[in-house]
């Protein structure tokens, strides 16, 4: 005789067990998005108002900043419910795990987007309007992985878009500088987030997830140098339209030093080696924005 083998009830979670879910799930125990986000962001205010720039459209962009990076680790991860516990760093994500349901996650999503869409509010209306494309680069961004080997790229431009809406809240118009600065955002969370995709490459050639990591094969490393020198003409670029001095040209020389030990990083391309190069962008992001702000302070 067969014995029939009872479903486990499970407890229902408190309130802070939950909470802690959506802490986790908007992944503010892991700030590196944060800090690749708003190095670019704070540096686009800087040029923008060609130093310190107004108190209340720096806050509402770095609060921004916060929100919508929740936002997108929301979409992102609800999107790849079905697929991250295939992935070994993946597995254990609040939805793919079941300790948050797709209707949770909707809602959370939802609410962190209006929070940041109040924040807007107090914006000029240019900047208000481009908020929406904001929000719909950062929903797209995380299907692209299934449709084209380009996510990355897509990203980039979801983290770039807010550097025109800052240019925009600070003078109210988009001038060619905001445009340079943004490819090169592009650019630099492209190369960026393949080291990350590098990570992940052998899970995601089995689940059929697109990467530039697998498009560029055996070539990612040129490929990335190739796009990090894309990255400092850009730069170079930049300081020529600001006409910069010796402060910005020094935070790039760090930046390049940086570049050099990322290079070195993933020279084998171990995945913990490429893991630790993803999250050294911090420092190249620092770097970067503390030139520029001592290029208008000194």
């Amino acid at each position: 005789m067969t014995q029939t083998t009872q479903p486990r009830q499970t407890e229902t979670p408190t309130l802070r067990e939950q909470m802690k879910q959506y802490y986790l799930l908007t992944r503010l125990d892991r700030p590196i998005g944060i800090y690749l986000l708003l190095w670019p962001t704070l540096t686009a205010l800087w040029i923008a108002a060609k130093g310190v720039p107004d108190w209340g459209v720096l806050l509402v962009f770095t609060l921004g900043v916060v929100l919508m990076r929740s936002a997108g680790c929301v979409i992102n991860d609800l999107a790849d419910r079905n697929i991250d516990h295939q992935v070994k760093r993946t597995k254990s994500r609040p939805i793919t795990s079941g300790k948050v349901s797709s209707r949770e996650a909707v809602i959370l999503f939802a609410v962190i987007c209006l929070l940041a869409f109040s924040l807007v509010l107090f914006m000029n209306r240019f900047t208000i309007m481009l908020s929406f494309g904001g929000v719909v680069l950062a929903i797209i961004y995380p299907f692209t992985k299934r449709h084209t080997y380009l996510p990355q790229v897509f990203l980039g431009a979801a983290f770039a878009w807010a550097i025109p809406m800052a240019f925009a809240a600070q003078t109210n118009t988009i001038p060619p500088v905001a445009w340079i600065l943004f490819i090169i955002t592009v650019l630099w969370a492209t190369a960026y987030d393949t080291m990350y995709a590098m990570v992940d490459r052998d899970d995601d050639i089995k689940i059929g997830v697109k990467s530039t990591a697998i498009l560029f094969g055996e070539l990612d490393r040129v490929i990335i140098a190739g796009i990090q020198a894309m990255i400092f003409i850009g730069y170079i670029m930049l300081g020529s339209r600001i006409e910069a001095g010796v402060f910005y040209y020094a935070g790039l020389l760090v930046a390049a030093v940086l570049v050099g030990y990322q290079q070195y990083l993933i020279r084998e391309r171990k995945r913990e080696k490429c893991l630790q190069a993803f999250l050294n962008n911090h420092w190249f992001g620092l770097a970067v924005f503390t030139g520029t702000v001592l290029n208008y302070a000194l």
